[in-house]
């Protein structure tokens, strides 16, 4: 069966407004600020064959990863009425703070579909609060790595699983009601699939599933066969990995040939012994993300979006990790280095704006009975066409930030400056935008960890345009490294400031 292009709109629209639904309910049920107030989560919904067909506009990091994760699922027999949770970030995680939990949806008395619910959850273990650590060297020490097991079984709770889980986290009350946000999340994508199914078929969804695939397929190959065919090249490091201090450095080069586009990683440094590594599966979020962005924003971001897309990574590298090598800021700094990397590459065949913040910033405080992370925005590359956004987040994050009320209600700190950072975006005849200054102050003891980049060089500008201020970590005014981990007393005060984006075309004269 195959539907008419308007049909297939409409089912199109019907599935996405499903997937949107579920990230609605999740982020209103949860507890924690990292979900309710910055939406650190992500909701799909995948065929009966395990690819995905539509996902909620939230995080790009789950773009390629969320697959890997309902493979390894399926291959487990998940069945109708169970919900299954998995972390492992080498079997379709991508760090372990991000638990997602994967359901069966029966639709015409078979398995049609898979909802998908992946949310970062402010603490599983590991030797810091927030399971962010900056300076692990392997997994285990990140937190709980857990292997795809059922969360939900016959339609009830495992609480031998559930009870696992909240032994292993420094802030137990707060997970659960994190957990039990996402199972409603599941339960909710049920009722509305079957919704979708009484009103249209369930011959009508299933070919949905299916045709939408071949849809995103065929744009994506129509926007590839519109770029140059050739080569292009680039590399860019990453300073340091909480361990070791000198570059890593990442290298890629991209092949344009008629409607495919080969992404190979062949140069990339040996993964590090810091946190710094990627699994495949987060690399592969990376370039898609970059293609999704030079690309159709109106095309699905399906698995069917990215089959003209291979993406080469050799095994051992900072880019393609193997167990135990850790991988917290992986996840969050290297996938923006990635998408820095590749936008550069392929500056040589497209128009591509000049660099963003490239990184996350991420800010964890950790202590009894609490644990707050953030990821903070910065500056935005400008365009040919725009000046740079200020104050965003940029590429792999597209969270909100902790409102500065939320944030001091939930956690003993406060918050003594949150600005923008004028004047830290590239000049040019397009700024970039400029990035953020946040100053908090601890109302008691903690822990801290900051897993941060761009702090020895900035943003690089394009066409011209000046490079973006580089961003800075310090400690009652002192100065600290990129990544960073150590005890803070009440009363100290951290201060991130943000990069800004670089400039886009020379500066006017006189400017």
């Amino acid at each position: 069966m195959t539907l008419d292009p308007v049909t297939l709109q409409v089912m199109a629209n019907a599935l996405r407004a499903v997937a949107e639904e579920m990230e609605a309910a999740l982020v209103r049920s949860a507890f924690s600020p990292n979900i309710k107030e910055r939406r650190d989560c992500s909701t799909a919904i995948f065929d009966a064959e395990g690819r995905m067909v539509v996902q909620s506009a939230s995080i790009p990091v789950h773009l390629g990863a969320m697959p890997e994760a309902v493979a390894a699922v399926r291959a487990r027999g998940a069945a109708p009425g169970e919900v299954w949770v998995v972390n492992d970030p080498y079997r379709g995680g991508t760090h372990l703070p991000d638990l997602t939990t994967i359901s069966a949806v029966p639709v015409g008395g078979r398995t049609a579909a898979y909802a998908v619910v992946r949310a970062h959850h402010a603490d599983v273990g590991g030797m810091a609060p927030g399971s962010m650590p900056a300076g692990s060297r392997e997994l285990v020490q990140e937190g709980l790595v857990i292997p795809p097991v059922r969360l939900v079984a016959g339609g009830e709770p495992v609480t031998d699983v559930m009870d696992l889980l909240l032994a292993n986290t420094r802030t137990p009350g707060e997970r659960e009601g994190d957990l039990r946000a996402q199972l409603a999340a599941h339960r909710l994508a049920e009722r509305r699939l079957a919704e979708v199914a009484a009103r249209h078929g369930a011959a009508t969804v299933e070919a949905a599933l299916t045709d939408l695939l071949e849809y995103a397929e065929r744009r994506t190959r129509a926007a590839i066969a519109a770029m140059p065919d050739g080569t292009y090249a680039a590399a860019e490091a990453l300073e340091g990995d909480g361990v070791a201090e000198g570059d890593l450095t990442i290298r890629v080069a991209v092949t344009i040939a008629g409607d495919r586009m080969r992404v190979d990683f062949t140069g990339t440094d040996p993964t590090g012994p810091g946190n710094c590594n990627c699994p495949p599966s987060v690399t592969r979020s990376a370039v898609y993300f970059v293609v999704r962005c030079l690309t159709d924003p109106d095309i699905p971001a399906s698995t069917g979006a990215f089959r003209p897309v291979e993406v080469v990574a050799p095994p051992g590298t900072l880019v393609n990790a193997a167990p135990p090598a850790a991988v917290a800021g992986g996840n969050v700094e290297t996938s923006s280095r990635i998408v820095d990397v590749v936008f550069a590459a392929l500056g040589g065949a497209v128009d591509v704006p000049a660099q963003g913040q490239g990184t996350m910033n991420n800010l964890t405080i950790g202590g009894a009975g609490f644990t707050y992370y953030e990821t903070i925005g910065g500056g935005q590359g400008a365009s040919s066409a725009a000046d740079g956004p200020s104050a965003v987040h940029v590429a792999m994050s597209n969270t909100l930030n902790t409102p500065v009320e939320a944030l001091e209600t939930a956690y003993p700190l406060r918050v003594e400056a949150y600005r923008v950072r004028r004047g830290s975006g590239g000049a040019g005849a397009r700024r970039g935008g400029d990035g953020v200054e946040r100053r908090i102050r601890m109302l008691a003891d903690a822990e801290a960890s900051v897993i941060a980049e761009r702090r020895g060089r900035g943003p690089s500008g394009r066409a011209g345009g000046g490079d973006g201020a580089p961003g800075r970590t310090t400690l009652d005014g002192g100065e600290l490294p990129a990544k960073w981990r150590g005890r803070v007393r009440a009363g100290q005060v951290l201060g991130i400031e943000t990069p800004g984006g670089g400039g886009h075309g020379a500066p006017p004269r006189g400017a």
